[in-house]
């Protein structure tokens, strides 16, 4: 249990102190956007897999008896989290989190200017129920939580770098973005993902088989 709590902690601090501590804009000033982008995805899937394995080795602490049908919450959830986050991470955004550049934003920020925080929170908030016990509570609550409070932070930092204005104009739901075309081929590419994930990423990374439940 020391050691899912230590990975979460540094899991969440990796996550909010670089931009807080204005580390982010040094390290992009002094090795450009693209190498700071892969360093730091490579570091965030580094910290997920820590965290995700020291959940699996955790001791056991029942807090409720899942039920089949709750099974299906994730399973009808996550198309959705994975086409946020897909699109959310390939199509500018200058409201929110991105790994491509570009003061015009892509047509999924006509939906929500947060995406990929929104793609978080459904897939943790739809993995609580069929989870019934301490560690799966403290990991997917903390995430969920963790998505909900960096959406007013980062609110407030596009207004501070934009200026009041013209956030204001970006940030007007179903106003700005580009055509959906873009938006289109990420959800086709999410939806393609999700799929290979559900027949056998899950069980090969995570170890679970999201439908065993519904097969059994």
């Amino acid at each position: 249990m020391l050691e899912f709590a230590a990975a979460l902690l540094v899991f969440l601090l990796a996550h909010s102190l670089p931009a807080r501590l204005g580390l982010k804009d040094r390290l992009v000033a002094r090795v450009g956007r693209g190498p700071y982008l892969a360093g730091y995805s490579i570091l965030s899937v580094a910290l997920l897999a820590w965290l995700v394995d020291a959940a699996r080795r955790a001791p056991v602490v029942p807090l409720w008896y899942p039920a089949p049908w709750q099974a299906w919450i994730p399973l009808l959830a996550m198309p959705v989290a994975a086409v946020l986050l897909v699109a959310g991470l390939v199509q500018p955004n200058p409201l929110s989190i991105t790994l491509r550049a570009g003061e015009t934003p892509g047509a999924i920020v006509r939906l929500t200017r947060h995406p990929v925080l929104w793609g978080f929170l459904v897939w943790a908030l739809s993995h609580v129920p069929p989870n019934g016990d301490l560690v799966s509570l403290v990991l997917f609550g903390g995430m969920a939580a963790f998505a909900a409070l960096g959406m007013p932070l980062l609110d407030r930092r596009a207004r501070l770098r934009l200026g009041d204005a013209r956030w204001r104009a970006l940030a007007k739901p179903g106003v700005t973005g580009a055509g959906w075309s873009g938006l289109a081929l990420a959800a086709l590419a999410a939806l393609a993902l999700y799929a290979w994930f559900l027949v056998h990423g899950h069980a090969w990374l995570i170890g679970v088989d999201p439908t065993a439940w519904i097969a059994g």
